[in-house]
C-alpha cells in the first residue's frame, strides 16, 4: 500500500501511531475509528471494523475482524474474530477459526478450525483444534484437545456453560456436554453428560520421610 493509501485510511479517520512502521496489502479494509500500531502487517483481503485497537506486532492475513476488538501480537490466518473480543498476547488464530463476539482469547493460545462461541473465555497456554466450543465457556490454563493420532484428525465438541478445568487433556472423538466440568488435571477419553463432572486421574500417595532421603542421598 502506497503512502497515498495511507492518507486515504486517514481520511476515513483510521489512525497510525507511525504510518512508516506499518505493512499494509491493496485490499486491506479498516473502519473509522480503528488504532494501528508500529509494527503491524496487514496482508490479503483482511478487513477490520470500526473502533479497534491493533497492537504492536500482529501479523494478519485473510483476517476479519468484528468492531471494537483489541488485538495484541497476535497472528491470524484465515480466521474471524467477531466484535467486542480481545486477543493476545501471542496468540495465534489459524485455519478458518471463527472466535465469535464478546470472547477473551489469552497469552500464548493456539486456535486451529475451532469455533469458539460468544462470551467464552480462553486465558492463557492453550491448543485447542478441530473443536466446536459453545457458549460461556471456561478453558482453563494448559488445555489441550488431542486431535491427531499421527494419521487422522478428530473433533472436540464442548457444550455451553462447561467449565474445563486447567492441565485437561480431551482426547478426541469426544463430547463434553452442556454445564459439564472437567477436573483439573485429568486426560479426558470418554463423552461427559450434561451437567456432569469427568476426573480421570489416579489418588496422590504420600511416602513418609522419602522427600527427605532422596534428597540425602
Amino acid at each position: 500500500m502506497t503512502s497515498a493509501d495511507i492518507q486515504r485510511l486517514i481520511n476515513q479517520k483510521v489512525e497510525f501511531i507511525d504510518p512508516q512502521r506499518v505493512t499494509i496489502g491493496e485490499d486491506v479494509e479498516i473502519g473509522e475509528g480503528s488504532v494501528i500500531y508500529p509494527n503491524v502487517t496487514l496482508l490479503g483481503h483482511t478487513k477490520i471494523g470500526k473502533n479497534c485497537k491493533i497492537l504492536p506486532n500482529c501479523f494478519f492475513e485473510n483476517a476479519l475482524i468484528g468492531d471494537d476488538v483489541t488485538i495484541d501480537s497476535t497472528k491470524i490466518t484465515d480466521s474471524e474474530v467477531m466484535k467486542n473480543t480481545t486477543v493476545g498476547p501471542f496468540a495465534h488464530l489459524r485455519n478458518h477459526t471463527v472466535v465469535h463476539e464478546n470472547c477473551r482469547i489469552g497469552n500464548f493460545v493456539e486456535f486451529k478450525n475451532c469455533n469458539f462461541g460468544n462470551g467464552s473465555k480462553c486465558a492463557h497456554l492453550t491448543y485447542l483444534g478441530d473443536c466446536e466450543v459453545g457458549e460461556h465457556v471456561n478453558i482453563g490454563c494448559g488445555v489441550v484437545t488431542v486431535n491427531y493420532d499421527g494419521k487422522n484428525k478428530y473433533k472436540t465438541i464442548i457444550g455451553d456453560h462447561a467449565f474445563i478445568g486447567s492441565n485437561v487433556n480431551i482426547i478426541a472423538p469426544v463430547t463434553i456436554g452442556h454445564h459439564a466440568l472437567l477436573a483439573a488435571g485429568s486426560t479426558i477419553t470418554e463423552d461427559v453428560e450434561d451437567g456432569a463432572m469427568g476426573i480421570a486421574r489416579s489418588r496422590q500417595t504420600n511416602k513418609e520421610d522419602y522427600g527427605t532421603k532422596y534428597l540425602n542421598k
